[in-house]
């Protein structure tokens, strides 16, 4: 009789391990499927009920905000745009650069010729002069251009690099009228000073361009911009 008694215990005990279902143990209950839950989520709800782990689903889980990034500076604001459009320094410099770009043409025409032919030294002298004088007006011009509408002489966020390769232009420019003048360079040295400053001036006129091409591009969006808060 006593081990009847002391036995009946266990059996109950097994019976009720076998009937009872998978996750519903004392204290946990199977959680339900929320309308709108992601089926990822709805994956590892699943998961959690039928193989609980030890640890919190989210160990391991990154906390961390995304990072927000600066939208970048536009070319120009508002102001530097109402500045810009008002400066007669604006019509000066876009009569300056076509004007120098075509005599740079000119001038890398007669220079390789007198680099492959040995002929027209004077002519293509007297080229690489004009478009130095052309480039000293338009650095000059451009500058007071830049303090009007950026309020520094040179070197303006919205224009650095292009002010960079600008002096670099300058100097190598400058380099052959020093050799010119003091004799020091023979003719083909001075052609080939001149070809130098002429491929940084290919390099400069390129910036120039994206940024006139930014330019353009920015308008009609800060148009849309200025509509909407109106």
């Amino acid at each position: 009789m006593s081990v009847q008694s002391n036995a009946h215990p266990s059996i109950e005990a097994r019976h009720k391990a076998r009937t009872m279902s998978p996750g519903r143990s004392e204290g946990r209950s199977a959680p339900a499927f929320q309308p709108g839950m992601s089926l990822g989520r709805a994956f590892d709800q699943w998961l959690e009920t039928i193989a609980p782990a030890p640890w919190s689903m989210t160990v391991g889980v990154s906390t961390v905000e995304p990072v927000a990034h600066k939208a970048p500076r536009p070319l120009y604001t508002e102001e530097e745009r109402v500045r810009r459009d008002r400066s007669i320094w604006t019509i000066v410099q876009a009569v300056l650069a076509p004007l120098q770009f075509v005599v740079f043409a000119i001038s890398l025409a007669l220079v390789l010729r007198f680099v492959l032919t040995g002929q027209g030294y004077g002519v293509a002298t007297a080229s690489i002069i004009a478009k130095t004088v052309l480039l000293y007006a338009i650095m000059i011009t451009g500058s007071i251009w830049e303090k009007v509408v950026f309020g520094k002489w040179l070197f303006a966020p919205s224009f650095f690099w292009e002010d960079v390769f600008s002096m670099l232009v300058l100097t190598l420019q400058t380099a052959y009228l020093f050799g010119v003048i003091t004799g020091r360079a023979s003719h083909l040295q001075q052609m080939e000073i001149a070809l130098a400053a002429y491929a940084a001036y290919a390099i400069n006129a390129t910036q120039f361009l994206m940024k006139l091409r930014q330019a353009r591009l920015e308008k009609p969006a800060q148009a849309v911009v200025s509509g909407l808060g109106a």
